[in-house]
């Protein structure tokens, strides 16, 4: 398993991932990317996790506005046949050690309360994120917003 910078040539194959997973739409990726793919000065992170020389997974993350230090993963995907498998928890660790190294302080994942979600939410919990916030009836009615934090110091 390999976490690198995403690439241009990885689209496709993380389309597949969004497809899968129905994170959001796979046909927003091109455009998401578009600015981290042009921009020699971006500050937004996309890794990709490799299996076998092939895209499996994607992590994005920002920098929160107005905050000192502070960034926010506002997706991490993994195929499904990959899944359970290490990858995301890689990108996790990998993208926790790049902010760390960069001296920025905690890193949070918003996330949905709905049973469908149960499992991203086990994901964060089991790599050390603590359910820091709940936002009531926030994405719908009866869908609360929940915030996963995690210090990178």
């Amino acid at each position: 398993m390999k976490i690198r910078p995403t690439e241009e040539g990885d689209i496709t194959a993380l389309q597949q991932v969004l497809e899968g997973t129905d994170l959001f739409p796979a046909q927003m990726l091109p455009e998401m990317l578009s600015g981290f793919l042009l921009q020699d000065e971006s500050r937004d992170i996309w890794l990709t996790c490799e299996a076998s020389s092939r895209p499996v997974g994607f992590c994005y993350a920002v920098p929160e506005q107005l905050a000192d230090g502070a960034w926010n993963m506002l997706a991490i995907a993994v195929l499904p046949s990959k899944q359970g498998g290490g990858c995301g928890g890689a990108m996790a660790r990998h993208l926790e050690g790049m902010l760390a190294a960069r001296g920025q302080r905690i890193l949070i994942a918003d996330t949905s309360g709905v049973e469908v979600f149960a499992q991203a939410r086990a994901f964060y919990r089991k790599n050390g994120y603590v359910e820091e916030a709940r936002i009531r009836d926030f994405w719908a009615a009866g869908d609360d917003k929940i915030v996963f934090w995690k210090s990178l110091g």
